[in-house]
């Protein structure tokens, strides 16, 4: 039974604004399978920055799922900036027209990211096998259009110089063709989720941004810092369920507006973290 892990951490982008704290992601997420949930060091794959380019994302994530068989554990950890473009399906995005991506380090408007069409597509393993997805980065929401993109809805850094949100704000012809109501991340994994036991962490709810802060002077995602500190604390003995809550007190007691989503079989909920 084989354990596999693909972790991505964007800090430095080629074209748009940078974050701060993906990198520590990535170093942590490696630390924390590793020394907590048995993955081999060989079984850990990392990409960051200027790595992290759309095409050695997809390359990797194809290394991810191929021969992925009954009692194989996956896990996909992205840390960057999301945001959402224009569909080049029309029969695809009836609701609003924008399909929700994650942003590569070589990320344009034009084709150079990760769809969540290519996700669905891609993210596609057998029976038996537990996907584990865990995004700590900003892709879709619910309100006006521009409450949602202005940084002035639920967000968790807009005023704060410790704190950036991992949003990318879309260009003004992207963002005229917005109905207004934004689609839930965990549209992403929807059709994945049909063929195989599929976990879904989202950073953050449809109306807010994930945060990039400084913790214990060194910059994190919010999410991820707390995601890791909890089944660090617990050895890994947390299920699901339970370090969904504890991520969520942390958050809050911390003044972060962001509220996590955990989207995952009955059963899954109630396992313990990177289980089977």
């Amino acid at each position: 039974m084989a354990r596999r892990a693909l972790l991505v951490g964007v800090n430095d982008y080629k074209n748009v604004t940078r974050l701060r704290g993906c990198g520590n992601d990535v170093y942590d997420m490696s630390l924390l399978l590793k020394e907590r949930a048995g993955f081999d060091t060989m079984d850990v794959r990392a990409v960051a920055d200027d790595r992290a380019t759309r095409d050695n994302i997809e390359s990797r994530i194809e290394w991810l799922v191929s021969g992925a068989k009954a009692g194989d554990l996956l896990v996909f950890h992205f840390s960057g900036h999301g945001t959402q473009v224009r569909d080049r399906d029309d029969e695809d995005e009836l609701e609003d027209g924008l399909d929700e991506v994650l942003c590569p380090y070589d990320m344009d408007w034009d084709g150079r990211h990760i769809s969540d069409d290519y996700l669905r597509a891609k993210l596609q393993v057998p029976d038996g096998v537990v996907l584990e997805v865990i995004l700590d980065a900003c892709h879709s929401g619910q309100g006006s259009t521009q409450v949602a993109f202005s940084g002035t809805s639920q967000s968790s850094s807009s005023d704060d110089p410790e704190r950036r949100p991992r949003f990318l704000e879309p260009p003004v012809d992207i963002l005229i063709r917005h109905s207004g109501t934004r689609l839930p991340v965990q549209r992403l994994f929807r059709s994945a989720a049909r063929a195989s036991k599929t976990v879904l962490w989202s950073s953050c709810a449809e109306s807010q941004t994930a945060a990039d802060a400084r913790f214990n002077g060194r910059f994190n995602g919010a999410f991820t810092y707390y995601f890791c500190e909890h089944l660090r604390q617990s050895q890994a003995a947390l299920t699901r369920a339970e370090l969904l809550e504890r991520v969520r007190g942390s958050l809050s007691q911390a003044g972060y507006s962001q509220t996590p989503e955990l989207a995952a079989p009955a059963p899954l909920k109630g396992a313990q973290v990177f289980s089977l």
